[in-house]
């Protein structure tokens, strides 16, 4: 097949015409590669003369004439104070948010202080009066805005509270096993790892992300004790499959419910088909736009972030709509299986490292939803076998029977199962 143009000198006929086809494929890529160069270069140089590339300015500063960092006079006060009841009186930072928020102070957006906020601060080196490009920090030429003493010192008491950059993804740690599957039903948010260090052990906990973040007023979601929970989780997990009946009866139910739901599958994965290629068209139109020089990030790399993320979110529901959809001619689990899965469990859920049990806990607990200290509900997924011999989870809920737990490892839950259908 040959292509001609009909405005410009292009024939792909002929061999003289692919060849210059191919000629100005070479110089366009020469030409977007040189103005990337360019670009960088460019923007290295900024940086090292200390001016700022672009994006949210911190908190307390404000750019210059020179588009230099300066200090801002009516912000700068609360980043002087952030860092003295951290560094110096060795307060937490949920703490030093509550006590902004009820001196009536807010954010640039006039949101209440939070956690995190408080923590960006304490870790962003800009307050030193320095730029980051690349992957490397530039002085901007000034005296630092905060006594890097001070500064110094805050960042040690981050690391040693176990919040500074190394640990900013603890949540993931795989210490953490329940993490992503706690619910709190006070305000909805998602309960995430936190830890405490004492004098002679290190206790770790689940907490409200909204009570860590704003605090009580946020949310009076408890606080609940990580060791204790993941036992109790694991034991309620070990308990249901004692029952090969009760989960034979509920993965039917699920094969039914999947095999009932086939068509509603197909039309909402077209759907979301259609609007990943839309996503990923918009991506590609943005990054175009920005190597060929025509935007900057400061105007769309917000944009393009958040197209990014919306697209990941599409392919992780399109990969769980295929798997649920391959699912409907497996065969169900047969009970000698699922005594010998629970044994595999048991032996897993008690005696296995820490990433081994994260990965347990991932493919066999759906949700936990914490009402209380003395009431969390477990939804466990139920497992099938495949052709191949392997395991497979069922993309449906299954609630437990109702399991006694000790006072402080709470766990309770609605006797029998009630299928639901799949998300």
């Amino acid at each position: 097949m040959a292509f001609r143009s009909a405005t410009e000198p292009i024939d792909t006929s002929s061999a003289t015409g692919r060849m210059l086809v191919q000629l100005l494929g070479v110089f366009a890529e020469f030409e977007r590669a040189t103005i990337i160069d360019r670009v960088i270069n460019g923007m290295e140089r900024k940086a090292a003369r200390g001016a700022w590339l672009g994006g949210r300015i911190p908190y307390g500063l404000v750019l210059d004439a020179e588009k230099r960092l300066s200090i801002e006079p009516a912000e700068f006060p609360l980043i002087e104070r952030i860092f003295d009841r951290y560094a110096n009186d060795r307060l937490g930072t949920t703490t030093i948010a509550a006590e902004l928020n009820a001196d009536g102070h807010r954010t640039r957006v006039g949101r209440p202080w939070g956690t995190k906020g408080i923590l960006d601060i304490l870790r962003n080196r800009s307050y030193l009066g320095e730029v980051f490009f690349r992957d490397k920090w530039y002085s901007n030429g000034k005296d630092p805005f905060i006594d890097p003493i001070l500064f110094e010192r805050a960042q040690d008491l981050l690391e040693e509270r176990s919040e500074g950059y190394a640990e900013r993804f603890g949540n993931r740690h795989p210490e953490y096993v329940l993490a992503g599957l706690i619910t709190c039903q006070r305000c909805k948010g998602r309960y995430v790892g936190a830890c405490a260090t004492g004098k002679r052990h290190r206790y770790r906990y689940y907490v409200c992300s909204t009570r860590q973040r704003y605090g009580a007023k946020g949310c009076t979601g408890d606080r609940l004790r990580a060791d204790e929970l993941e036992e109790a989780v694991f034991d309620a997990l070990v308990d249901i499959y004692s029952d090969p009946q009760l989960l034979l009866d509920a993965a039917d139910e699920a094969h039914r419910l999947t095999k009932a739901d086939s068509r509603r599958f197909d039309d909402e994965l077209a759907t979301l088909r259609a609007e990943l290629r839309k996503t990923e068209t918009a991506i590609e139109r943005y990054m175009g736009a920005f190597e060929n020089g025509a935007v900057s990030e400061d105007m769309f790399g917000e944009r393009v972030r958040h197209l990014g993320e919306q697209a990941a979110a599409l392919r992780a529901r399109e990969a769980r709509l295929l798997a649920a959809a391959s699912a409907e001619d497996e065969p169900l689990p047969t009970p000698d299986e699922i005594i010998g899965l629970r044994q595999k469990l048991k032996a897993a859920a008690h005696h296995a490292q820490a990433p081994i049990r994260k990965d347990l806990a991932q493919s066999f607990v759906h949700e936990l939803r914490v009402e209380g200290r003395e009431r969390v509900i477990p939804t466990f997924k139920v497992v099938r076998s495949t052709a191949n011999g392997r395991a497979q989870v069922d993309q449906v809920d299954k609630s437990p029977k109702e399991t006694g737990v000790r006072t402080m490892a709470p766990l309770a839950a609605p006797t029998g199962f009630e299928p639901v259908s799949p998300p």
